[in-house]
Order: C-alpha cells, then sequence, then structure tokens
C-alpha cells in the first residue's frame, strides 16, 4: 500500500481523513456501479467490480471483509476436484 499513501501524501489528504474517505467512496462507489452495469452490457463485469471493491477497501472495512469472504469462495471453488466421467462421457454416479 506504499503507492496509496504516496497519492494520499502527494493529494494532500494526509491531515483530511473525511474528505479522503468521500474521494474514495465516490470513486470505488462509480466503479463498482459501472460494473454492476456491465452485467447486462457487454464487458469485464468480474474485473471491474472487483477493482472497484478494492478501492473502497483502501477506506472501508466492509469492502475489505466482502473481498475477503469472495476470495475464500473463489479458492474453495476453484480447487474442488471435477466428478469423475466414465468412458461415454456421462457421469460415473
Amino acid at each position: 500500500m506504499k503507492w496509496y499513501a504516496r497519492w494520499v501524501a502527494r493529494l494532500g489528504l494526509t491531515n483530511r481523513p473525511r474528505l479522503r474517505k468521500l474521494l474514495v467512496a465516490v470513486i470505488g462507489g462509480t466503479v463498482v456501479l459501472f460494473g454492476l452495469a456491465l452485467i447486462v452490457l457487454p464487458g469485464p463485469a468480474v474485473v471491474v467490480v472487483p477493482v472497484g471493491l478494492a478501492i473502497l477497501a483502501t477506506e472501508f472495512a466492509w469492502a475489505r471483509r466482502l473481498i475477503d469472504r469472495g476470495s475464500d469462495i473463489w479458492q474453495r471453488w476453484y480447487s474442488r476436484k471435477p466428478p469423475p466421467h466414465d468412458s461415454l462421457g456421462n457421469d460415473a454416479r
């Protein structure tokens, strides 16, 4: 998060936490809403929504928890083993 601290210092927001939180909320919320619109519009909603949540997570604990929960769900889903198949391509149950 060194880049975040550099930008906060560069913009002079170190001593203005309310303004910093407001800017992060507006920018992150806009990105999340754009990502949600991309669910029905053509575009990479799967990428844009987590980016917006990552922006929000720099200032809000609820966004960090949401990212952590999504990461846990993704890890569980990604590590699943596929069910065995027989030679005809049918499930071997």
